[in-house]
């Protein structure tokens, strides 16, 4: 487990990453790293939506108790027009717009464009999933070598 996890009251983690977030101006609640999402989530504080394509689920893999509501679609990934309605039917019995949701992406970019929509839409307490599933790509065009949810070693399945 993460020494930042196990240091911090995790409801305090969601309230210095919203306070990050003011400080930079971000349109919706703030970032959260994964393995404080992962302990979010166990602790049921907290639901986790994967953003990713449903191909990068099946090829890549992904975290077996998140929720799927695709950002974007296809090898192209083509903006889902339909994100937020989708987004708020699947979180219809966990809260609705009030739930506190963190959204996963591959490197926590397309994550970050989902949570500034889903806010401008009305949810209140929506975060991003810093470094995303696989992480940032590095020098050798690899993903994965120095952070993402798989990097964290935290629990994750493959089709």
């Amino acid at each position: 487990m993460s020494v930042e996890v196990e240091e911090l009251v995790l409801p305090e983690a969601l309230e210095q990453a919203r306070a990050k977030a003011t400080e930079s101006n971000l349109p919706y609640a703030g970032g959260v790293t994964p393995p404080v999402a992962w302990e979010l989530v166990q602790k049921g504080l907290a639901v986790l939506v994967d953003v990713r394509s449903g191909e990068e689920r099946k090829f890549v893999g992904h975290v077996r108790e998140s929720l799927h509501v695709a950002w974007a679609t296809g090898t192209a990934l083509t903006r889902n027009p339909r994100f937020v309605r989708e987004l708020e039917a699947r979180l219809a019995k966990d809260g609705g717009k009030e739930a506190v949701v963190l959204l996963l992406c591959r490197s926590g970019k397309r994550s970050a464009l989902a949570a500034e929509a889903a806010a401008k839409a009305g949810f209140t307490q929506v975060f991003n999933v810093l470094e995303g599933f696989e992480g940032e790509i590095d020098a050798q065009q690899h993903r994965g070598g120095s952070d993402g949810w798989r990097f964290h070693g935290l629990p994750w399945v493959q089709d």
